[in-house]
C-alpha cells in the first residue's frame, strides 16, 4: 500500500476508532508522567505540524535545512491538549492529515528522491521521511487502540 494510501486510511478509521471508546478514558493517563490517549493525538498534530513543513521546505529549498528535532514533551504541555475538549483535538489532527496527505499526493517523484539532513548528520530523502512519518504516526495509534 502506498504511503499516502494508508495515511488516508487513518484519516477515515481514527475517528470511527475514537468514536466507540469512552471519552474518560481519552484523558487518563497511565502514569503521573505519560501521555493520554488524547495527548497522544495531540502529539501526532504536532508531529504532523512540523513535518508538513519539512515536506513542503524540501521540495523548494536549494539547500533543505537539517531536520531539527523539537521538543515533543513541551509541545504536548504548552498546546494543552490534556485540557482541551477531545473532539477540537481529533478535528484538528484529521485536518493536518488531510493537508499533509495532499501534499505527499503532489509532491513530484524527483523531489521524494531529494536529499535531507537529520540533525545527527545522517542523510535522508524526502521519501524516507513521508515514510518515517506515517510509520511513527501507526507506531502510536497503535499505542492509543491496541491491535483492535
Amino acid at each position: 500500500m502506498k504511503v499516502v494510501e494508508r495515511l488516508n486510511h487513518w484519516i477515515a478509521e481514527v475517528p470511527v476508532k475514537f468514536n466507540i471508546l469512552p471519552e474518560p478514558e481519552l484523558s487518563i493517563r497511565p502514569q503521573p508522567h505519560k501521555w493520554s490517549k488524547k495527548e497522544i493525538l495531540g502529539h501526532l498534530c504536532d508531529s504532523a505540524q512540523n513535518n508538513l513543513q519539512r515536506f513542503i521546505r524540501a521540495q523548494y529549498e536549494e539547500q533543505p535545512q537539517t531536520v531539527i528535532k523539537y521538543d515533543q514533551e513541551q509541545w504536548v504541555k504548552l498546546m494543552g491538549y490534556q485540557d482541551l475538549p477531545f473532539d477540537q483535538v481529533l478535528s484538528l489532527w484529521v485536518s493536518l492529515n488531510k493537508q499533509v496527505a495532499a501534499v505527499i499526493e503532489k509532491t513530484q517523484e524527483n523531489h521524494l528522491q531529494k536529499g535531507y539532513p537529520l540533525s545527527e548528520g545522517q542523510i535522508v530523502t524526502l521519501g524516507w521521511l513521508i515514510d518515517d512519518y506515517v510509520d511513527h504516526l501507526e507506531h502510536h495509534l497503535k499505542q492509543i487502540f491496541g491491535d483492535k
